[in-house]
């Protein structure tokens, strides 16, 4: 019973602190103006009649849509509640994954203690676009978790546990699962020469699989190299180019193998041979990187949609599990438990310190804030939603970041273009690049349009309404105002 209640404890100080540090929890906000959109659209298959095809250019590859979707239908639920479900879910996940990950490593309670604090301190991947923790519910924080669950599976010599919690993070984030099952796959071949006759025979199905998925399947195209055009909407996302990365990136990113690596020597007589698969498999999974990115550089379009570079996420993981064991188990081995108490409350109160920095000072937010605050915004987008819904919006295009949530996520409506997201979709498929750069240069001087603009974009584009800042003033037809916006009606 007290352990129990020990671990309760222990969880609800890592999910205070990591919520904190993430600049707590929102709905709507990032990328869920994507993500949520298509649970949505999985939820009510009558939303976003013209938004579908930019939609599917990247939800196809996605199961946890249907899932989350068929959740909606089947109990009724409404997404906030069941996106703030996910996200406790992530937490609990990544607490308990992170926990019996150190101690099949053989790390003290004391190490464990010190591996759950330093995961409060969020951060991000450099370059990767990815962060370690996200103040908002995100799948792929969940399949993260059931990764480190699967490769401490690996540890234990448990491989259908390994399958099984690897098959779970496939269903909620596909490409985190791929890293993973790759990490595991080439740490075993390099450290069990027994198995290696065995998983050498297997690869020869596998490897005629992955061919025909790429050549004739679900992926057959991607080997195109990406053309001028389709550059171009990319090119505020200089992440997916490692060929181009600043020298402080490289440095960064290449710093987690060489922890891992020294504390790994450091530690060699207690690790085990499926300790050193895991470590295998990390620079493994650095060697794919490396090979990866002239791929990127020549725009092969696989090698930049795959994103290769988040492969430092399971890194950077691996390389903080190591840094509580050095901490905890080595450096304070010599000293009493006192000193060890001191250094985990030392982090402790600086992921304190960082957490309230993060929500008092450079954001200004609540802790949790489960659903969307009530503005003008907000209120607009609740009337839209009302509405029919093949109704198709013209709004400022950078209106997620200024107003807090997108249309098609608050509103339930398909919009002529989200800035914000729209060109990170455009990753995924040619047409959708050329679809967001055309609208991209139409709507380039929204902020100035006159009402003959707005009649020329409603012709082109077959658009129902105009949402404008209430200080903007058209001469059509007004169907909702509030103090902040007016809707006026375009057809």
């Amino acid at each position: 019973m007290r352990t129990a209640a020990g671990f309760a404890a222990a969880f609800l100080l890592f999910a205070v602190l990591a919520t904190a540090n993430a600049g707590g929890y929102r709905y709507g906000v990032s990328d869920q103006a994507y993500y949520g959109v298509a649970v949505l659209a999985r939820a009510n298959p009558a939303l976003f009649p013209k938004d579908t095809p930019l939609l599917d250019a990247q939800s196809r590859w996605m199961l946890v849509d249907n899932v989350l979707g068929w959740m909606m239908r089947t109990f009724g639920v409404s997404l906030p509640p069941l996106y703030f479900g996910l996200y406790l879910l992530s937490l609990v996940a990544l607490f308990a994954a992170a926990i019996a990950f150190g101690r099949s490593l053989g790390l003290s309670w004391w190490a464990i203690a010190g591996l759950v604090l330093l995961l409060t301190l969020r951060h991000r991947i450099t370059k990767t676009g990815a962060n370690t923790l996200e103040g908002y519910a995100h799948a792929r924080m969940l399949a993260f978790a059931f990764g480190v669950a699967a490769m401490t599976c690996v540890v234990r010599m448990k491989i259908g546990w390994a399958g099984a919690w690897l098959a779970l993070s496939a269903v909620l984030h596909s490409t985190t699962a791929v890293w993973f099952g790759l990490a595991m796959a080439l740490g075993v071949l390099a450290t069990r020469p027994a198995w290696r006759r065995a998983m050498l025979i297997a690869a020869v199905p596998a490897t005629a699989v992955v061919a025909w998925i790429v050549l004739r399947g679900p992926l057959a195209g991607h080997l195109a190299v990406m053309d001028e055009a389709w550059l171009a909407v990319l090119q505020s996302r200089d992440y997916l180019f490692p060929s181009g990365w600043p020298m402080y990136a490289w440095l960064a990113n290449l710093s987690y193998p060489i922890v891992i690596f020294f504390v790994f020597r450091a530690r060699r007589s207690e690790s085990t041979d499926d300790e050193r698969a895991v470590v295998a498999g990390m620079f493994g999974l650095l060697i794919v990187f490396l090979l990866s990115v002239p791929f990127s550089a020549s725009h092969v379009a696989l090698a930049v949609q795959l994103q290769v570079n988040r492969v430092f996420w399971l890194m950077d993981f691996g390389a903080t599990v190591y840094v509580a064991w050095w901490l905890m188990d080595r450096a304070t081995v010599r000293w009493s438990a006192a000193f060890r108490i001191a250094c985990l409350v030392l982090i402790a109160a600086l992921s304190v310190a960082r957490g309230v920095y993060v929500l008092a000072i450079e954001s200004d937010r609540r802790l949790v804030a489960v659903s969307l605050q009530a503005s003008p915004w907000t209120e607009t987008m609740d009337w839209l939603a009302r509405q029919p819904e093949p109704w198709h919006v013209l709004v400022d295009p950078a209106h997620p970041w200024k107003y807090g949530v997108s249309v098609r996520l608050a509103g339930e409506k398909d919009i002529l273009l989200d800035i914000t997201k729209d060109p990170a979709v455009a990753t995924y498929d040619p047409a959708i690049a050329r679809r967001v750069a055309e609208r991209t240069a139409a709507l380039a001087d929204f902020d100035r349009f006159t009402a003959a603009d707005v009649r020329a974009l409603a012709t082109r584009y077959n658009l129902d309404v105009l949402v404008v800042d209430a200080d903007r003033t058209f001469e059509f037809p007004v169907l909702f105002r509030n103090s902040g916006f007016t809707v006026y009606d375009l057809r």
